[in-house]
């Protein structure tokens, strides 16, 4: 098994540290080029804004087991499968023009995430620095 536990795929095959970690990246940087999406069609009449599904639930979809394994890229790939898919936000406030965007809601968004990313980028660090240790490779 390759020490990062994926498969030829890319498909998560253990819960390692290092691929829940990067597992955990490639969300937050899919959200957070959604959040910019949402905050630059602000002004766009009829725009809804989209966010992820919660990195918990993608993750437990990426980890069935029922979904089929793809084994070389030419495979068509699974429904669902690849980059978490955005969707429409429920929308507490609708501008007259029907745009969904609140810009304080995206702003905190934005925030949550880049805290999110700074821990996720922490921990991967981490977790690097042990293996090259383990390695006897410091610096």
């Amino acid at each position: 098994m390759d020490p990062t536990g994926k498969t030829p795929s890319g498909k998560i095959s253990g819960a390692t540290p290092m691929n829940l970690a990067e597992a955990r990246l490639r969300w937050l940087d899919r959200r957070q080029e959604l959040l910019a999406r949402n905050i630059a069609n602000a002004d766009t009449p009829g725009y809804r804004a989209r966010d992820l599904a919660p990195f918990a639930r993608h993750l437990a979809r990426a980890a069935d087991p029922r979904h089929l394994a793809r084994t070389d890229p030419g495979h068509l790939a699974p429904a669902g499968a690849g980059s978490p898919a955005a969707r429409a936000t429920p929308a507490e406030e609708v501008s007259p023009n029907g745009n969904t965007v609140s810009l304080d809601a995206q702003a905190l968004k934005v925030a949550d995430t880049d805290s999110a990313h700074a821990l996720a980028m922490g921990l991967y660090k981490s977790w690097n620095g042990m293996f090259r240790t383990a390695l006897g490779r410091n610096g």
